[in-house]
């Protein structure tokens, strides 16, 4: 008895697959064309940082940017003086990164959040790291107390600031995550480090002091952390470098006598 000829494959399984394909491709894009104008807006500028501080030229008017960290760095040699020029133009740019949050918001949370995630979470820490950074500086002033440089944020302060829920456990959509905030925090020490160098390099001797202090203590509390063995846990590790690199300046004014004992 012949065997019967194989049933021919239904076209329809692999079109149906091809539809998929092409709406996820879809959905990238969407999402890659927000991502690029948050880029845009928070990419940091990577500056010549002995060109600063040998720089002591008076600061001119800067032109309109969106970079609110670009801002922020460029206008570091200014911050003990005028620290009003730097955080209102930082916090203005940010709320444009914000709009840009808001609508990757609404486009991730109609996917499963860990789908897409790893295409943002970068520009994510990127925006939280801009925000931490100028509420250091004296930004987001409570209405009840006004600037409080030297502030921590905590998530949920960041979360509010973003207009976005925090660790999300039992909804799947976008939020904040709990690493994307303890990254921008190794960024922020990242960046005080620098900024201990150059304020010394142009004579405000009492900064460092606050920044060992306050890198000092955020020390402490990751350490306290239990991280998995993570990329996460691996930039943690970075942190005794950079803290290391603060109390060596301060240890240099404290032999200079350039700072009170006591503060030291």
């Amino acid at each position: 008895m012949a065997t019967p000829a194989p049933e021919m494959i239904d076209p329809a399984i692999f079109e149906h697959l091809q539809a998929k394909i092409d709406e996820d491709v879809q959905v990238r894009e969407e999402i890659r064309g927000i991502l690029q104008s948050l880029d845009r807006q928070c990419k940091p500028l990577e500056l010549d940082h002995r060109r600063i501080a040998v720089s002591n030229i008076p600061l001119q008017p800067d032109p309109p940017m969106r970079f609110s960290l670009e801002l922020i760095r460029r206008r570091r040699r200014s911050v003990c003086a005028h620290l009003s020029t730097v955080i209102k133009p930082a916090e203005e740019s940010i709320g444009q990164q914000l709009q840009s949050i808001a609508q990757l918001a609404v486009v991730a949370s109609k996917y499963p959040y860990y789908r897409y995630n790893g295409m943002w979470s970068r520009d994510v820490q990127n925006t939280c790291f801009a925000i931490v950074l100028c509420t250091w500086l004296g930004g987001y002033a409570r209405a009840d107390a006004g600037p409080q440089p030297g502030r921590l944020l905590t998530i949920e302060e960041v979360g509010e600031i973003m207009n976005v829920p925090v660790n999300l456990k039992q909804e799947d959509a976008f939020h904040l995550s709990i690493e994307e905030y303890l990254q921008s925090l190794i960024s922020l020490i990242e960046e005080l480090a620098r900024l201990a160098v150059n304020s010394v390099t142009l004579g405000d001797y009492h900064r460092p002091i606050a920044i060992s202090k306050f890198v000092k203590d955020v020390h402490a509390g990751f350490q306290i952390l239990n991280l998995k063995n993570d990329s996460l846990r691996r930039r943690t590790d970075s942190i005794k470098y950079q803290l290391k690199k603060i109390e060596d300046v301060v240890y240099d004014l404290s032999l200079r006598n350039l700072v009170p004992r006591a503060e030291s």
